[in-house]
């Protein structure tokens, strides 16, 4: 089964940037449609951005459009999140996740990573 290792937390100042890798077990990950999923404390967990298995399509949650961007290298066996302008809002815990082939769902996920927003 393929697994997912996401990487890249951590602590940075509102306004700055950070980069998430989620780096998958297999190279089965290119036939893969992937996402990135996040939970803040107290709250369920939301969507956040997705991307086609060629990487043909995105489509982002409004509250980051314009400000993260999902990418994903096949080659590299990696998916990434590139995050600009961060607020205090989007801290959370970060989840990558895939929809492997044919599945109706996200039915595999990353044990997470933490990104805190200063003020």
């Amino acid at each position: 089964q393929l697994h997912l290792v996401e990487s890249g937390g951590g602590l940075v100042q509102a306004g700055g940037s950070l980069r998430l890798s989620c780096a998958p077990s297999e190279r089965t990950f290119s036939t893969y449609a992937m996402g990135w999923f996040r939970q803040a404390s107290g709250k369920e967990r939301e969507f956040v951005t997705q991307i086609t298995s060629d990487g043909g399509y995105t489509y982002y949650a409004d509250s980051v459009e314009g400000r993260f961007i999902i990418s994903r290298e096949n080659a590299k066996n990696t998916v990434y999140l590139q995050m600009n302008s961060l607020k205090a809002e989007d801290t959370a815990v970060y989840y990558c996740a895939a929809t492997s082939p044919g599945a109706r769902s996200y039915d595999i996920w990353g044990q997470g990573t933490q990104v805190t927003v200063s003020s």
